[in-house]
């Protein structure tokens, strides 16, 4: 059940970053710099995309993903179509990692290390998703300072139940 539950706020938070990109008005708002951020709603964006696709698709669903980190920091203007497209394949790596997962293997160890100690493969899977939750908070800031928009996007929303696995 954990792994369902899990997968299910992996999910939500993807959408949630899907419903954030919607709500800038066009391509260049996504990349707005502003002074005390450190990063624009676009590179957010490749970030997290990136880490999902490397650590849930490449590292534990086994695709052929190729993570370049620094890219997702440097590049600049990627319009929003391509940013949506970035989603979707960290959304696939989501489901490729959790069609391969089991109860079990969440005791074992990370096969790859995000911090300097060693993690089971549980906490990391925990520590990615507070870290998925921390950006996405900060896109949402980021867009509310650049459209003047205080809506939400609803980002915290609970998981539906097909989002968990559950038949609703």
């Amino acid at each position: 059940m954990f792994l369902d539950e899990l997968k299910g706020f992996f999910l939500r938070d993807i959408a949630g970053l899907e419903r954030e990109l919607a709500l800038y008005p066009d391509d260049s708002s996504v990349w707005r710099e502003l002074a005390g951020l450190p990063n624009s709603g676009g590179t957010l964006i490749l970030h997290l995309s990136g880490g999902l696709q490397h650590f849930f698709g490449m590292v534990l669903g086994h695709t052929s993903y190729v993570r370049n980190r620094n890219a997702e920091f440097s590049r600049r203007d990627v319009p929003r179509t391509e940013l949506r497209k970035e989603l979707e394949a960290a959304k696939q790596g989501v489901l490729a990692a959790f069609a391969q997962l089991t109860e079990e293997r969440l005791e074992q160890p990370f096969p790859a290390r995000i911090t300097d100690v060693e993690l089971s493969t549980r906490l990391t899977l925990l520590q990615l998703v507070t870290h998925v939750a921390y950006h996405l908070g900060q896109l949402d800031y980021h867009r509310r300072m650049v459209t003047g928009d205080p809506a939400s996007a609803d980002t915290l929303a609970a998981p539906s139940p097909l989002e968990f696995g559950l038949t609703p």
